[in-house]
């Protein structure tokens, strides 16, 4: 009980030390923080744009999240120490990782919230990719509601081949939680596809509301994008 108070206090320094860095950098915009369950197994479906998202999408979220992180983070030790204190589920990418697939359900198990990001690795245009349909298996067995997360801004402050952020506003949108049951009736593949089209068309929205550019997915939604790797990376949208 000792150990658990004291891990409460310090994410709670913690968020008070992220949301002054945030002030200072990147002044937010929430919206709907009254989709989020107060309590029951949750996972957070969020795009993935920068290396600051873990703090955007949790932020303004009272309940204490743990999130995935990908091994190569917990390489320093310091930082290792930093991010594992602040529920950080180191995950192997490019393979099938049960073991955090474990931690994940374990969390989900025990009634908690988990930040996850769907598309696999961080945006290389601004844009939403296609959802992997293995978070429906972390539903299934977890028995979560799920509610989809966007994050915009975050990719003009710090997209992936830039070694710096920028100062910027960025906007954060809680849509609709999809419950546990709906999103077993949906089945893994049609919940991926549900929650894509969700978060684009917050995406939508949210930058004609700030006054900028919607990306467009053309007709087929800009599913694949397997060939963005490959073409210049340095091009804001």
């Amino acid at each position: 009980m000792f150990g658990e108070t004291l891990k409460t206090i310090w994410y709670e320094i913690c968020r008070v030390g992220c949301r002054i860095f945030c002030f200072a950098f990147f002044p937010m915009r929430v919206y709907g923080v009254e989709n989020i369950p107060r309590k029951g197994p949750l996972i957070l479906a969020s795009n993935h744009q920068s290396y600051m998202d873990p703090v955007f999408c949790g932020l303004r979220v009272r309940r204490h999240l743990s999130y995935l992180a990908r091994e190569s983070l917990f390489g320093n030790w310091f930082f290792a120490w930093l991010i594992r204190s602040l529920n950080a589920i180191p995950l192997r990418r490019d393979e099938a990782d049960m073991a955090a697939v474990r931690k994940v359900l374990s969390k989900l198990k025990e009634g908690r919230g988990v930040c996850l990001y769907p598309e696999g690795t961080r945006t290389y245009d601004g844009r939403v990719e296609a959802f992997k349909p293995g978070l429906g298996l972390l539903c299934r067995r977890g028995g979560a509601a799920v509610v989809p997360v966007l994050i915009d801004g975050a990719y003009e402050c710090w997209p992936r081949h830039q070694k710096m952020f920028k100062r910027g506003p960025v906007t954060v949108t809680y849509g609709r939680a999809v419950t546990a049951e709906q999103a077993r009736e949906m089945g893994d593949k049609k919940l991926a596809e549900h929650l894509t089209e969700t978060v684009r068309q917050m995406q939508r929205d949210c930058r004609i509301r700030d006054g900028k550019e919607p990306y467009d997915y053309g007709q087929d939604g800009g599913a694949e994008n397997s060939e963005r790797p490959s073409q210049s990376r340095s091009g804001q949208a």
